[in-house]
């Protein structure tokens, strides 16, 4: 039987809660900072107290209710005391962005296990366990929208970036089988994949001129992301808007994978 047809669905965030991981600088704060305009009461997660403020004066300059939460995601009792803690202070949990990530580029025949280690535990274990921390208070309100944090990673190779590729590349597989293990909990599950964006991560590798000329030559829009790029997607898949949307990899790349 199909469905009753609804009317254009809204985009509207107003009376949502969000908790954002990685939420203080980077994509992770230009995330955060979409759900707020949109009307979503927001809390960042981080390790260090001093950006969090300043993340959170911010998200309160858009007239919203921004909370600041002080929480090691690699640590995996953090993550279940990290969605309590909004949850205590939200009221209930309708959104999660698990943004905190690092990256490393490093030659694979260098590569240590710390380094390998270090990356593959914040960007995939840990956006892991912050879902599932998330999903069990997302499963007994009956609804929730989760935005995992991919790359081009998920489509091409990247190289002397091994720890990060399989870190994204997990994320990508991860999105879809949660996407089908929790749809019948209400729960959507996507990830967006920006592309080459310039942020205090990333900052090192522009420093290379030649590396950024050959990314230029593949890159239909003629430049670098910025936060403020992934606002609307990051807007349209944690709305109603995106009801029928789950398992999916939003590519946010200026072209660089249509060419």
């Amino acid at each position: 039987m199909s469905a009753s047809p609804k009317g254009p669905a809204s985009t509207s965030l107003e009376g949502k809660a969000a908790l954002v991981t990685g939420g203080s600088r980077g994509l992770g704060r230009g995330m955060a900072l979409a759900l707020a305009e949109a009307g979503a009461r927001v809390a960042i997660a981080a390790r260090g107290r001093e950006a969090l403020d300043a993340a959170s004066e911010e998200l309160e300059r858009a007239g919203r209710e921004a909370l600041a939460i002080e929480a090691d995601v690699t640590r995996v009792a953090s993550n279940g005391e990290m969605v309590e803690e909004a949850v205590r202070r939200l009221g209930r949990l309708d959104i999660l962005i698990p943004a905190a990530g690092t990256t490393l580029r490093r030659p694979s025949l260098e590569m240590t296990e710390e380094e390998w280690d270090t990356v593959v535990d914040l960007n995939l274990k840990a956006a892991f366990f912050s879902c599932q921390a998330a999903a069990r208070q997302m499963a007994r309100q009956g609804k929730g929208k989760m935005i995992l944090v991919g790359s081009l990673a998920n489509h091409v190779g990247l190289a002397e970036r091994a720890s990060y590729t399989a870190s994204k590349g997990g994320i990508g597989q991860m999105t879809k089988c949660l996407a089908a293990e929790w749809a019948p909990l209400g729960i959507n599950v996507n990830a967006i994949a920006p592309g080459y964006y310039k942020t205090e991560m990333t900052a090192q590798f522009y420093e290379d001129q030649e590396w950024v000329n050959r990314i230029m030559l593949r890159l239909p829009m003629g430049r670098t992301g910025v936060p403020a790029d992934l606002a609307g997607a990051t807007v349209f898949l944690a709305s109603e808007a995106s009801d029928y949307v789950t398992g999916q990899i939003l590519y946010v790349d200026g072209g660089f994978t249509a060419v």
